[in-house]
């Protein structure tokens, strides 16, 4: 592991999941969320939670910094929180590419014939 333990018990720093991983982990025996780029395990919180489990379990899985954020957790919440974080989102690429094998001339042909049937519709109605 990259990180140590040393800053107040933070043995996850240096531990990364991928999405794919955390998405894995969305049901009662298991439930993982993001929040701000952290994952965190609720899984033993779920019972305890004030807002009930399912408000977790709909955000299992997936980032509900968002819903945290928006819901106003109090200053003892947030602390409370720190103790469930079990690593950080992977630092992959926000925006990635995706290999298309179409072939460059798809990219302005479809455009072209549109703009001539639309100036062909323009024509016949301006002639009438």
């Amino acid at each position: 592991m990259v990180g140590s333990s040393e800053a107040g018990g933070e043995a996850w720093r240096g531990r990364y999941y991928r999405l794919e991983e955390v998405q894995k982990h969305n049901n009662s025996q298991s439930t993982w969320i993001i929040l701000h780029h952290r994952i965190y395990d609720v899984t033993k919180f779920l019972d305890e939670h004030p807002g009930g489990e399912e408000v977790l379990r709909e955000q299992a899985g997936g980032d509900a910094t968002e819903n945290f954020e928006d819901v106003g957790h109090s200053t003892d919440a947030r602390a409370m929180s720190e103790t469930f974080i079990i690593g950080e989102l992977h630092p992959e690429p926000l925006i990635t590419t995706v290999q298309s094998n179409s072939s460059s001339w798809s990219n302005w042909v479809i455009p072209a014939i549109a703009a001539i049937i639309a100036a062909l519709m323009y024509r016949s109605y301006m002639s009438e």
